[in-house]
């Protein structure tokens, strides 16, 4: 008897996806370091390390320690610049019929605007995703994520310079994250992705101080999962856009609770760094409970919370 497969596909602001699954920035370089683990034509999508509009060293080592659960990590967004990746790494992707959404970051409003200008016209980039959500580093970044009005002032600049889907990631270091999620959508925002990691801080008990240079970092993995569902529930029921969870996902299950919560895709993290090939095995996980539990379509499973 021939077993009917699941449609695992959805969209987000008007991107097809083969499926739900793509890595977070950050984790998954520009792509080509995870070839020789998987297929990458198997993935949702691809996302890029975020970019900027010069290159930038990242922040003085010791940058990563281990935690309970998770990791802290203050690379302070290293990457090759936006001139290199146009130069060097675009061409890639045309190996892969995969939409590629790049993340990029400014420090100045102006720098933002000129990213996602340099963006606009690339045809293999299918979206961005607007980072104004890290926490480690001085300039920038997070300085417009935890402001609503400076979060909307930077959407609706990136907004009038791009004419491809407008992804904003959210930080979850704020009172109420759905004032920033609406503040986004209100300013032009098409989806949003949450949470980026929780500013942390480790400290080795022999030398009595911290275990990373910078003092504090983003703690990210399994520690967090339960606070990313609950904002990403939080967000889901404040805005009308798509929303994108991100947050300790390590499989299937995992990610199964996301959607359930009502996010369209997932992203995943720091599970990479331990597993290469966790978001294949993560994809066929979710195709197995989808036969299991006899759904046709994995979006009739996305938003099926029930209270």
């Amino acid at each position: 008897m021939n077993v009917v497969r699941p449609s695992l596909a959805v969209e987000i602001a008007g991107i097809r996806m083969k499926n739900p699954v793509m890595p977070a920035s950050g984790t998954f370089g520009y792509g080509e370091e995870y070839a020789p683990y998987f297929d990458l034509g198997r993935l949702g999508a691809i996302v890029t390390k975020g970019l900027s509009l010069n290159p930038k060293a990242g922040n003085p080592t010791p940058r990563i320690a281990e935690t309970t659960s998770g990791m802290l990590n203050a690379i302070g967004l290293q990457n090759v610049g936006i001139e290199a990746f146009l130069a060097d790494k675009v061409a890639y992707y045309q190996n892969f019929d995969v939409p590629v959404i790049a993340n990029f970051f400014g420090n100045t409003l102006e720098e933002y605007g000129e990213v996602a200008r340099r963006l606009s016209d690339i045809p293999e980039i299918s979206a961005v995703e607007l980072n104004i959500s890290c926490p480690n580093v001085k300039q920038g970044g997070i300085v417009f994520g935890t402001d609503p009005r400076a979060a909307a002032q930077v959407v609706a600049l990136v907004r009038k310079s791009l004419n491809k889907p407008l992804i904003v990631k959210l930080t979850p270091n704020v009172t109420d994250i759905t004032v920033i999620a609406r503040a986004a959508e209100e300013a032009g925002a098409d989806a949003i992705s949450c949470i980026n990691t929780l500013t942390g801080m480790a400290i080795d008990v022999r030398t009595r101080r911290p275990k990373i240079a910078n003092r504090t970092g983003g703690l990210s993995g399994p520690a967090i999962r339960p606070v990313a569902v609950r904002m990403v529930h939080q967000v889901v029921q404040a805005v009308k856009i798509p929303v994108i969870g991100i947050g300790g996902i390590t499989c299937a299950r995992d990610a199964l609770e996301f959607l359930i919560v009502g996010a369209r895709a997932v992203q995943v993290g720091t599970a990479n760094f331990i597993d290469p090939g966790v978001m294949p095995d993560i994809i066929d996980g979710l195709e197995a409970f989808c036969l299991e539990e006899g759904i046709a379509d994995i979006n009739d499973l996305i938003g099926s919370l029930q209270l």
